[in-house]
């Protein structure tokens, strides 16, 4: 756990990490290559300067630099692989379940294992789908809506294809479904990570979890008034966090905005390791509060919030045992003092 400067203690899950390979032996075509640099440009332009990586070592920066980034000195107790398959960038693919599974294995109570699926693979996608969650008891997919595959760009959680392999899902108790809908990565389109689709898949699929990954930036408004009536919607907070550094109001406008709407339970901490380090980002969130000055319209960040932030919410999603002394934690009420919130329809 980490001991923040507050006196209190957060239990940190990780809702989004990478094990990825980029180097340019693995870059299929200038797609990879540009892909690759686009995630770079992110990191380079919202990390504080001394946490910045030189290019190569983040193409491919491997087991060991993961493990003590992560563990060793990011403060993270439990970390969630969410595997970005590319594979028409990259020749052995960007980051595969497969390339994740070694991780897990060999520390099987430091990483939860997810995989993924493309609908556009028909049948035999599904077959082998399901072979993965089989063999590996997999509990969550990551899903790239913008993923190019041949001449097509992108698919919607809403085709004919996609609910066909949610409805695997949910028979087979893969009950947490990770979507990017967040910023656009070169050459991927920006309309395809869309999130209107999450609305109608989250109401067919009552039984699954759809924790929407960057909370639909730079669609924000569009997430939260899907998510606030929705009840199985989360959103994850990947590429939000690093705000936090370099533009702090704003991103105590975006968390006090999710606050307001989806509430303080279905929120998830994410660093999107490795374009951002845990450890700043956790010892930042810690010491964060919302401004005075904005208090009024956004509420205070109490610990209690934190607590579920850092991981207690996501443990719950992942059935992840916390420690004793915050077991009782998830289910304190809200330190928020809004007065007015939105009717929301009753489902």
């Amino acid at each position: 756990m980490y001991h923040g400067p507050d006196g209190e203690s957060y239990f940190i899950v990780d809702g989004h990490i990478h094990n990825w390979d980029a180097s340019p032996e693995n870059q299929a075509n200038v797609y990879g290559e540009g892909f690759i640099n686009c995630f770079y440009d992110y990191h380079r332009n919202l990390s504080p300067e001394e946490w910045v990586w030189p290019l190569e070592k983040f193409q491919r920066y491997g087991e060991e630099t993961l493990m003590h980034d992560v563990f060793e000195e990011g403060y993270v107790d439990v970390a969630i692989f969410l595997p970005t398959y590319l594979t028409d960038f990259y020749k052995n693919g960007f980051n595969t379940t497969a390339q994740d599974a070694p991780l897990k294995e060999k520390y099987p109570d430091r990483f939860i294992l997810n995989s993924s699926f493309d609908p556009r693979a028909g049948e035999a996608g599904l077959q082998e789908f399901e072979q993965k969650v089989r063999r590996w008891d997999i509990k969550g997919v990551k899903l790239y809506t913008a993923e190019w595959r041949g001449d097509s760009r992108g698919w919607k959680l809403t085709d004919d294809a996609a609910r066909i392999y949610l409805g695997k899902c949910q028979e087979l108790g893969v009950k947490n479904i990770h979507v990017h809908k967040g910023p656009t990565i070169w050459p991927l389109n920006k309309d395809a990570f869309n999130v209107e689709d999450v609305d109608a898949a989250a109401t067919e699929f009552p039984d699954l979890n759809f924790i929407v990954e960057h909370c639909g930036l730079p669609r924000l408004e569009d997430f939260c008034w899907i998510a606030t009536q929705e009840p199985n919607v989360y959103g994850g907070l990947a590429v939000v966090m690093p705000f936090i550094h370099t533009r702090p109001r704003y991103f105590a406008k975006v968390l006090g905005e999710l606050l307001y709407w989806i509430g303080e339970d279905k929120i998830l901490f994410a660093s999107d390791y490795a374009i951002w380090h845990p450890k700043w980002l956790v010892e930042k969130l810690a010491a964060f509060q919302i401004p005075d000055d904005m208090q009024s319209e956004l509420g205070e960040l109490t610990p209690s919030i934190k607590r579920k932030i850092f991981g207690l919410n996501a443990a719950k999603l992942y059935d992840i045992e916390v420690p004793e002394e915050l077991r009782g934690a998830a289910d304190e009420g809200t330190g928020m003092d809004v007065t007015e919130k939105p009717a929301v329809p009753a489902v």
